[in-house]
């Protein structure tokens, strides 16, 4: 079966009702590539989402999906591919719901290495709640909920997720979709937790980050001319403590990452109940088995 074909069964029957240029149809797009051609099926993806805009794409992707609430995507994750590791798993939220109320679960995700991929579609506002600012909104960016500015330093992401211990760190264009495509496949493929930080444009709410500003400056750290080793962790460090450029690419990989389940022998779906469970448990795990 070809790629192309793989991609389309990725795509469910339900139309998006995201704002018509919204940088999450490529993040999306990208995502369904990328399990594609990592030979992935619906059969064996389960995708897990919180709550904002990106919180409907497991609505509109063909696989197991579960929409969880604000913030608790990634224990959820976790959860799925603990109890069957042969699962190929995909959470996908937003920079509200991932750094905001969701940072906690964040970090201790990326120290656990669970082998399993984050998504976050950074648009650096709340688009659903109309356009007030996010944790990753610029210090001086108005919106309705900050006519002067948020007066606060956004959080960096990829510092956060490299000071917990991430093994695979990377950052992508919704609209270069070839790029982006790539980079979460090589995110799916890592043995450990794949982090991708996605800028993903709200047309609606946010006049500053926007495709162009975007296209105008990105660098590419996967460029033939741009000398970066992804292995080399001062080297990650530096260019992501670097708050005067947007970067593209995988910054830091572990290669010798091993992922959670494979340290702790977990290699085959648990579909014995456990002893103790209450009965009324019982019954509802028998009812999925």
């Amino acid at each position: 079966m070809s790629s192309d074909t793989r991609f389309i069964d990725f795509k469910s029957d339900k139309q998006p009702t995201w704002c018509p240029g919204c940088g999450d149809f490529g993040t999306m797009n990208g995502m369904m590539k990328a399990l594609a051609n990592t030979g992935n099926d619906p059969d064996n993806t389960f995708v897990v989402a919180g709550i904002g805009c990106s919180g409907k794409i497991g609505t509109y992707m063909h696989s197991y999906a579960l929409h969880g609430v604000h913030g608790r995507a990634l224990p959820v994750g976790t959860g799925v591919k603990i109890a069957n590791p042969e699962l190929e798993v995909m959470v996908a939220g937003g920079d509200g719901d991932g750094y905001s109320i969701g940072a906690g679960h964040f970090v201790h995700a990326v120290r656990r290495n669970v082998d399993m991929t984050y998504i976050v579609m950074d648009n650096r506002i709340y688009g659903l709640t109309k356009g007030q600012f996010s944790p990753t909104s610029r210090e001086d960016f108005e919106t309705s909920t900050s006519p002067d500015g948020t007066n606060q330093q956004p959080i960096n992401p990829l510092a956060l997720a490299l000071a917990s211990g991430g093994t695979f760190i990377a950052q992508s264009f919704s609209s270069d979709s070839q790029r982006h495509a790539e980079i979460v496949q090589e995110a799916i493929e890592h043995d450990g937790f794949g982090f991708v930080n996605v800028y993903s444009p709200c047309v609606t709410f946010n006049d500053v980050d926007t495709y162009d500003y975007f296209r105008d400056t990105i660098v590419d750290v996967g460029d033939e001319d741009f000398e970066h080793d992804r292995t080399d962790y001062d080297a990650a460090k530096e260019l992501i403590l670097d708050r005067n450029k947007e970067y593209q690419g995988v910054i830091y990989q572990n290669e010798s990452s091993v992922g959670y389940e494979k340290r702790e022998g977990v290699e085959a779906p648990m579909t014995e109940i456990p002893e103790g469970a209450p009965e009324d448990a019982m019954d509802l795990v028998r009812e999925f088995y």
